[in-house]
C-alpha cells in the first residue's frame, strides 16, 4: 500500500501543531506518559506510523520494552501504575465516541483527577486530542509506517 499524498505541510499548519506541542507539553505530564496515551489510542485507531514512531521516540526516552508492548493490555498486566492506568482509561474512554459509547464518564473523570491536576488533566486531553487528529490524517492519507518525527 502506497501513500496517497507526499506533500509537505503547510507552513501554517506546522507552526500550530507546533504551538499545540508546546501548550501539551508545558502541563506537567510525564513525557513518556504521554507517549503511552499516543501509542495506546493509535492502536486503538490502527494508525502504524504513528505507532511504529511512538515506540521508537519512547524506547529513546528511556520507555521499556516490557511496558511499550504490554500498553495494548494495560488492564491486564502490572507494568502501570495508577496514575498511568487512570489516564489510559481517559483516553480510551475519549477516543471511543462512536456509535453511542459512554465516553468519558464520571467515574473515569474522577479516577484520573484524583491523579491529576487541572494542568495535567489538560495536558492529556491534548494529547488524546491531537493524537486522535494525526491518526484520522494518516488513516486517510494512508501514510506508511517506518518514518519518525
Amino acid at each position: 500500500m502506497e501513500a496517497r499524498m507526499n506533500q509537505p505541510v503547510n507552513p501554517d499548519v506546522s507552526k500550530a501543531i507546533q504551538h499545540l506541542f508546546k501548550a501539551l507539553h508545558s502541563g506537567g505530564v510525564d513525557p513518556r506518559l504521554l507517549s503511552l496515551i499516543h501509542l495506546r489510542i493509535s492502536q486503538i485507531n490502527g494508525c502504524s506510523p504513528c505507532v511504529f514512531a511512538t515506540v521508537e521516540g519512547a524506547r529513546t526516552s528511556g520507555e521499556t520494552d516490557e511496558r511499550l508492548h504490554n500498553v495494548v493490555a494495560w488492564r491486564e498486566t502490572p507494568f502501570y501504575t495508577d496514575a498511568e492506568r487512570a489516564a489510559l482509561a481517559l483516553a480510551e474512554a475519549a477516543t471511543r465516541i462512536q456509535d453511542g459509547a459512554p465516553g468519558v464518564t464520571d467515574e473515569v473523570w474522577d479516577a484520573a483527577a484524583s491523579h491529576f491536576g487541572e494542568e495535567q488533566l489538560g495536558a492529556i486531553v491534548l494529547e488524546v486530542a491531537m493524537t486522535n487528529f494525526f491518526n484520522r490524517i494518516n488513516r486517510a492519507l494512508r501514510e506508511q509506517a517506518g518514518k519518525t518525527w
